[in-house]
């Protein structure tokens, strides 16, 4: 075992869980032999404890350094704010000069408020919402979150039903209470969406939905739900924690010309640092007066100092244009190598964000012997790869290289019924499937 695997299970003792975030245990990837821990990151590149050195084609700090890790220009905003003092009694200005540039990307939107993590914010965005209408209930489409106001969407009146909606998601420690009040619809099934609103239109406080994740909006279903998010009088919530800034500078919603009443920001606005954003209409958004939502944290200056600095190198560098043009060639890749080892995979997700499956029963265990061989090699990889503004084409190169050697080890050893053989740990846990 290296450093960081015994790390971890020390880590297992004190921290619940193993780590702070889910989709960053050491067993969603390769248990018993996942580096587990990082000595330092640099653009593509991270070094783990014992000092070998890995290239990121997986998540890249989970989708939050979108212009690589440890990006200088970042990084000198920060420590300029940093050395002037980072909290003090009275405001920073950063923040207005922020909400300025989030108003100016988005000229539907009039006011801003701000939080340090997606799930916070978009508890924020959904209590603004209930406050604004009066009403409970909320429609939602996709994952949006660890807290309360969504989880109540795995709580049933039969209580072996718990769970059913969102696998691996449990609502234990949510208020029974809470019962009825989460609504979920599957993205492009709008007859799903009218459905609830049949039932429950002039009680529902939101409609929540991500513009775009795995598939790109059916022709009229984006427009389709902003009427009915009117007509009931709901106010329509964009989920852009993921999709945000990936294909444009701003919001995704912008390219499909669909305006919502809120829209929500975190992960890449800020490339690794703390912050979220909430931005909406000025008649909902002073729905917040209503309602009692504020922090000290919130008032830092190093988030708002990061966002200001990365969307900024975002627009002047046309990140986004890279980002497509990196995420293209992975999942074309992908598409070829698999085609010369004979195996069909399902690719899927917005360019920047790709995704691929291994076909069959085993495709868990076929993805955790990809992991190990590739690691073996010195990637980062998993069935994702989140694009960077620090991947070039040597990095495609190179991963995809390995990729061209590894597909057709995965296709014999599923077709010879041996990837549990090869395997050096247990498979890797599945984690939670999305309601999409």
């Amino acid at each position: 075992m290296g450093t960081g695997q015994q790390l971890y299970v020390r880590a297992k003792k004190r921290i619940p869980g193993g780590t702070q975030l889910l989709s960053k245990r050491p067993e969603m990837f390769l248990p018993e032999q996942w580096p587990s821990y990082y000595s330092r990151a640099k653009g593509a590149e991270v070094w783990d404890l014992d000092g070998k050195k890995y290239i990121d084609m997986s998540y890249n700090g989970i989708g939050a350094c979108i212009l690589g890790a440890a990006d200088y220009d970042v990084d000198a905003a920060v420590k300029k704010v940093i050395e002037a003092g980072s909290m003090s009694t009275l405001n920073a200005p950063d923040e207005l000069e922020l909400a300025e540039l989030l108003c100016e990307l988005h000229p539907w939107a009039e006011m801003v408020r701000y939080a340090r993590c997606g799930g916070e914010a978009m508890a924020i965005a959904v209590r603004i919402a209930r406050a604004r209408t009066r009403r409970d209930r909320v429609a939602f489409c996709g994952y949006h979150g660890w807290h309360d106001w969504y989880l109540a969407a795995n709580l049933a009146d039969d209580r072996a039903l718990d769970g059913h909606l969102l696998p691996g998601l449990e609502p234990a420690g949510v208020p029974r209470g809470l019962t009825g009040t989460a609504l979920p619809f599957r993205y492009n099934h709008i007859e799903e969406l009218k459905a609830i609103t049949a039932q429950y239109g002039n009680e529902l406080a939101a409609i929540v939905m991500e513009p775009i994740r795995d598939h790109d909006p059916a022709p009229g279903f984006l427009e389709e739900v902003r009427e009915i998010a009117s007509a009931v009088g709901a106010v329509l919530i964009m989920d852009e924690i993921t999709a945000g800034f990936r294909l444009t500078t701003g919001g995704a919603h912008l390219l499909f010309g669909i305006t919502p009443d809120i829209a929500v920001f975190a992960k890449a606005m800020s490339n690794g640092y703390p912050m979220a954003a909430i931005i909406g209409k000025a008649d909902v958004m002073q729905a917040a007066q209503l309602s009692f939502i504020s922090s000290t944290y919130w008032t830092e200056r190093i988030g708002p100092a990061a966002a200001l600095a990365t969307i900024r190198k975002h627009r002047r560098c046309n990140v986004s244009s890279h980002l497509i043009r990196i995420g293209t060639m992975v999942r074309e890749g992908w598409r070829e190598v698999a085609r010369q080892a004979g195996i069909e995979v399902e690719i899927s997700g917005i360019a920047p964000l790709g995704h691929f499956s291994f076909p069959g029963k085993e495709k868990q265990a076929a993805k955790t012997l990809f992991i190990q061989m590739m690691l073996e090699r010195g990637f980062l990889a998993s069935t994702a790869f989140y694009a960077t503004y620090a991947h070039g084409d040597r990095h495609i190169k190179s991963y995809l290289e390995a990729c061209r050697k590894v597909f057709p080890q995965v296709t014999e050893a599923l077709e010879r019924d041996t990837v549990m053989n090869q395997l050096k740990g247990p498979v890797a846990h599945a984690g939670f499937g999305r309601l999409t």
